[in-house]
């Protein structure tokens, strides 16, 4: 699952790179940042799960 996860967020962030997700917060392609630091937070959560 946590080689997984890092893949999956790459391949959100390309994809919203070529056109923009449409959610709040995520209308611009310049916005693509913000999935990054939802990644970081998401990466962080699962190694503090992790026994």
């Amino acid at each position: 699952m946590s080689k997984i996860l890092p893949v999956l967020l790459l391949a959100v962030m390309l994809l919203h790179l070529i056109r923009p997700i449409g959610l709040p917060g995520l209308r611009r392609r310049a916005d693509f940042w913000k999935i990054a630091v939802g990644a970081i937070a998401l990466m962080m959560l699962t190694v503090l799960i992790r026994p």
